[in-house]
């Protein structure tokens, strides 16, 4: 204070002609001895002191110069106290009298504040301050769990209180906190200590805002309880580098981090203060007690003499001798500068230009006086820049210092760094721990990458579960995962989300490659299959498959086999418009023609399946079929537009997952069911006319062919719907099965017809399309109803009775070798029709037998009468009769006419047989004679049970009979002529009873008519569907009209031709193809005989006939 007062009033710059004097007292670091002392510096400031001797009789002798002290003067300030405890019970006297104070070493957080301590000033920073240096301190080596002691007081409290505050703004933890008084007794330093080691292993680390003899009992109680190096301890200001905190106790100690104030040392003090001795001090009155207690000696006879030591003091004795100044010297000198220079403000607002105090100075006022040390700076002791700011503190400065082993029994403070304003640093190389590794206090362990902290209910912050974040999922903060949106993923280190590439059916991708190779070879067989259909137009085989549908089948195919190209190609507005028309469309091209071509199949057979053909289908011509397939095609197109409209296609972003992002087109479910939906129900109803057809004749085998086709595309299509809804590979699904669907129409429909043309030309014609070898007949007049249901019944004999004993009028057919067999037997005939018609009621039937194909011209064979009358013709077994069949006695013989014409023998007949040639056409017959047809209508009113086998009813020529042989072969092959049957003559037979007789006159009379009209219309409709030809040409009609006259000649009557498509059309201008066999195996003769037969009243069945 003196040395600094000193250099004060030497200053002609700080103060000039002004001079600074002081009052010391004593406060011995107690509030109660502070406090009186205080008002001892009141009370001299508030007595009016009126002249000098007044003053002097109040005045204190000086004990070393004896003469009397001049008189007090008001003081302007105070300087101290040190403790913060000791300088807020100052102050709280003070302030009531506006007596500014500044303090040198009082860094308590409480003082900070204006409204509590207004005129408290300081040239050291709040606690607050070294609370956060401790802090960073600790944050710095992830120190997150440590436990916290602090002095009973003020200092303590307030510093750990902000510390806390600090910690667990920065989320670190404070595992135990407790307080202590620094006069404390060992047990409760013991009980201390035992709450610190509960906290191990995890709070390794003690932070102790402590001031110097609270930790020194920390230590001794550590050395009691022989806990060494467990714990870490953190020292506040109070301990700082203090020697006689840690002596006799440094191993304990050891590795302890400990705050001090920054402040270096004062060169010109320990010059000063160095200097001075017993006999040279004259203003200290407390030098000689700090002489006494420095030397450890006493001074005899003074008054201050302390008994307690022995030795005396020579007052040689030398102050440089273990001398270290204090560490708070630099802070006293920085007050008292302090004071000075807001005087010296003060001194310049009050009295410009003056020198010395003005009036206005006298006395000073101490509010203008703390309005001056306010926000005030200077330099200080050592240079550095001294600011008080507007709550009186000045800027926080810190060394950090480590308490090191130095050698085996020595220990000193090492300093490692320093806190500046904010700013930590630390020489990490220079601190030595207590332990051999880096010490750890933490609760938990940090979380790896990817994961967040989880803090347990009741837990502290820091003491977590490390929980990994969703893989979709970054870490946001420690505490949270944030999920990316869709079309984002977490960077790789899990701080941010990134974008996800976008994907899409690629050409090099192998399921593309795939797609597209399966669909470029499927054109190019379907564009072969179209070029061999176009080449081959005019043959059996294409013209009997419906060249019109198979083209628009061919065509859907085509589109299907397209449809990949679409699929797979990137997606844009023109291939997502693409998408949605070609796979709906493309499909129904295919079922729609297939649902005709089937549907009209199925009339076909469901006509030729009813007794007697009535009325001719509609919508059969080719044309007609194209139309129909054309509405229903229409109908998935209009539906196709319909949805495009409502939802235009467009491409979107699609995330089948969280991790996968797709460029697709904008195809709802509705876009996909509807068009799917149509073509399933062509399916379904394709599928159902197929199986319906499944077992027409060999001939018309086709129709299997298209009912395996849709039971193979009803398990695609079946299988398409569950992987395209259930799965993420809905384009490269909805390629295959589009492949698929069409690749088995094409491969099941048109491969048996691409392998006749191309490998088996021979079969190529006509013959090979037309009906099973099968003999249709009707027998009867039509006018009695069918009482049989079945095939059978037709060759059941009718027991005796007394209905009416006509034919039923039922059509029969029986069957013999087919067009490319050899007949057995030697027979000419392969088809059979008979047909037998009622004229009058007591006249013999009239049975009409014609070959549907032309006669066998085998070169070896010969055709004889007996080979006619053979029962093998019919290859049928006939039912055992119950009664044999004879004559009856008053039938007439039968009589047989034919013509012959002999012609020259054919050429090369045995290779026409083998190998199939255009011949030229015969001339054209003679017309037919009228008379045929009326031959036909001869009646046979009723026949007897009893006649004999039909061998003796078709006698042979011979000897005695009166008949010439029907047919002798020859030098040169005759040619058959036409058959004619005619009536030989009409013999009354014997007539049914009256009542039989009348009952039958009375319904033919009522029936005639109508059947007669009704029978006339069915005969037409027959005759227009067996002569339509859908599909022909203009020029193939004319060919047909100029031989429409010979073939009505082979024909006689429609009536007796099978109807389409079970007839052969060389006998009439039916559209279905002529068998090959009457056109190319058998050749065409130029004429063919025709034998005509009268049946006389034989009592026979017409079965049996």
């Amino acid at each position: 204070m003196f040395h600094t007062l000193d250099k004060i009033n030497a200053d002609p710059f700080l103060l000039p002609n002004i001079t600074l004097g002081s009052e010391i007292r004593d406060s011995c670091w107690h509030s109660s001895v502070a406090l009186e002392q205080s008002i001892e510096f009141i009370r001299d400031s508030l007595i009016s002191i009126r002249d000098e001797k007044d003053a002097l009789g109040r005045c204190l002798p000086d004990p070393l110069h004896h003469h009397q002290i001049r008189a007090k003067k008001p003081i302007a300030g105070v300087i101290g106290p040190g403790s913060s405890s000791v300088a807020i019970q100052v102050q709280n006297l003070l302030q009531l009298f506006d007596i500014p104070q500044i303090a040198y070493s009082a860094t308590s957080i409480d003082l900070s504040d204006k409204t509590l301590y207004k005129y408290f000033l300081r040239v050291v920073p709040s606690d607050i301050l070294q609370a956060r240096a401790m802090l960073d301190i600790v944050k710095r080596y992830n120190w997150t769990y440590v436990s916290a002691v602090h002095t009973e007081g003020n200092y303590g409290e307030s510093g750990m209180e902000a510390f806390k505050e600090l910690a667990a703004q920065e989320g670190l933890c404070i595992a135990h906190s407790d307080k202590i008084y620094s006069n404390a007794g060992e047990k409760s330093f013991e009980k201390l200590l035992q709450k610190l080691r509960e906290r191990l292993p995890k709070a390794r680390v003690v932070v102790c805002f402590c001031e110097g003899m609270t930790v020194r009992g920390i230590l001794m109680a550590m050395r009691r309880m022989g806990v060494f190096r467990e714990l870490l301890l953190i020292g506040s200001d109070g301990w700082a580098d203090r020697d006689e905190v840690i002596e006799g106790y440094e191993a304990e100690a050891s590795g302890g981090i400990t705050i001090k104030l920054q402040s270096p040392d004062v060169v010109s003090f320990d010059d000063y203060f160095l200097k001075i001795k017993l006999e040279t001090n004259k203003r200290n009155p407390w030098f000689p007690e700090f002489w006494q207690h420095r030397f450890q000696c006493r001074l005899p006879g003074h008054p201050l003499e302390n008994p307690n030591f022995q030795k005396n003091c020579t007052g040689n004795e030398s102050l440089e001798e273990n001398y270290v100044q204090d560490s708070k010297m630099g802070f006293v000198i920085n007050a008292i500068y302090a004071m000075a220079h807001g005087l010296q403000n003060m001194h310049h607002t009050l009295c410009p230009g003056h020198v010395g105090l003005c009036d206005a100075m006298k006395p000073i006022d101490g509010s203008k006086l703390l309005e001056s040390l306010l926000n005030s700076s200077f330099s200080g002791v050592s240079g550095e820049e001294v600011r008080i700011d507007e709550n009186g503190d000045a800027p926080g400065r810190y060394d950090i210092m480590n308490l090191q082993q130095i050698e085996s029994n020595r220990y000193d403070y090492v300093h490692i760094g320093t806190w500046h304003e904010g700013v930590l640093n630390i020489d990490d190389n220079r601190i030595q721990m207590n332990k051999t590794e880096m010490v750890r206090s933490v609760c938990s362990e940090p979380c790896l990458k990817g994961q967040i902290k989880v803090i347990r209910k009741g837990e502290v912050s820091c003491c977590w579960i490390c929980t990994a974040c969703k893989e979709n999922e970054f870490v946001q903060d420690e505490f949270t995962c944030k999920a990316c949106e869709l079309g984002w993923w977490p960077n790789d280190e899990l701080t941010g989300c990134q974008p996800i590439p976008v994907k899409y059916l690629e050409w090099r991708d192998i399921e593309s490659v795939v797609a597209v190779a399966f669909s470029c070879l499927g054109i190019l067989i379907t564009m072969f299959v179209t070029l061999i259909f176009a080449l081959y137009r005019d043959t059996p085989v294409v013209k009997s498959s419906s060249r019109e549908l198979c083209y628009i089948i061919l065509a859907g195919i085509f589109l299907g086999y397209i449809c990949p190209f679409t699929l797979i190609a990137k997606p844009t507005v023109t291939s997502c418009y693409l998408q949605r028309l070609l796979v709906g469309l493309s499909s129904a091209m295919c079922y729609s023609a297939l649902v005709t071509k089937t549907n009209r199949i199925a009339r076909i057979l469901a006509g030729s399946k009813k007794k007697i053909c009535t009325r001719k289908p509609h919508f059969m011509s080719a044309w007609a079929q194209v139309v129909i397939a054309s509405i229903l095609i229409s109908v998935q197109l209009t539906l196709v537009i319909t949805l495009i409209i409502m939802e235009p296609p467009f491409p979107v972003l699609s995330y089948p997952s969280i991790k996968e992002v797709f460029l697709i087109c904008n195809t709802s479910n509705l876009g996909v069911v509807a068009p799917v939906g149509y073509n399933g129900l062509l399916i379904m109803s394709c599928t159902y006319y197929a199986f319906k057809t499944r077992n027409v004749p060999a001939n018309f085998n086709e129709a299997k062919y298209i009912a395996f086709t849709m039971y193979t595309t009803c398990i695609i299509w079946l299988a398409f719907v569950p992987i395209y809804f259930g799965s993420n590979y809905k384009i490269i699904t909805t390629c295959f099965a589009v492949s698929l669907s069409v690749t088995v129409a094409l491969g099941c429909m048109f491969t048996p017809k691409m392998y006749i043309i191309i490998a088996k030309p021979e079969r190529n014609v006509r013959s090979a399309f037309t009906t099973s070898d099968v003999v249709r007949m009707h027998v009867g007049d039509g006018k009695t109803p069918c009482r049989s249901n079945t095939f059978l019944s037709i060759f059941r004999r009718k027991k005796p009775g007394t209905g009416n004993p006509n034919s039923n009028g039922k059509s029969v057919s029986w069957s013999e070798p087919g067009g490319r067999e050899i007949p057995k037997g030697q027979h000419m005939w392969h088809r059979l029709s008979v047909h037998v018609k009622n004229k009058e009621l007591r006249c013999n039937q009239t049975a009409v037998i014609k070959p549907l194909t032309k006669s066998y011209p085998g070169p070896s064979k010969s055709l004889t009468f007996s080979d006619i009358s053979s029962k093998t013709l019919y290859n049928v077994v006939e039912e055992e009769a119950s009664e044999s069949v004879h004559f009856s006695q008053m039938s007439p013989s039968m009589v047989v006419h034919r013509r012959v014409m002999v012609m020259p023998p054919l050429q090369a007949a045995a290779e026409d047989i083998q190998s199939p040639k255009v011949l030229p056409p015969p001339p054209p017959p003679p017309p037919p004679p009228r008379f045929i047809m009326e031959q036909l209508q001869g009646v046979v009113n009723k026949f007897a049970t009893g006649i004999p086998d039909f061998n003796v009813v078709m006698p042979v020529s011979g000897a005695g009979n009166g008949l010439r042989p029907i047919y002798n072969p020859p030098a040169m092959q005759p040619q058959i002529l036409p058959l004619q049957m005619g009536t030989f003559s009409k013999v009354p037979v014997s007539l049914p009873s009256e009542e039989e007789e009348e009952e039958e006159e009375e319904e033919e009379e009522e029936e005639e008519e109508e059947e007669e009209e009704e029978e006339n219309e069915k005969f037409k409709l027959i005759q227009d569907y067996v002569y339509e030809r859908p599909g022909n040409l203009e020029e193939e009609e004319e060919e047909e009209e100029e031989q429409a006259t010979s073939k009505l000649t082979l024909e006689d009557s429609p009536a007796l031709t099978p109807p389409s498509p079970f007839r052969d059309s060389v006998a009439s201008s039916s559209s279905v193809p002529s068998s090959p066999v009457s056109e190319s195996v058998l050749c065409i003769p130029p004429n063919a005989t025709y034998t005509t037969v009268v049946l006389r009243d034989y009592k026979q069945s017409s079965s049996t006939l």
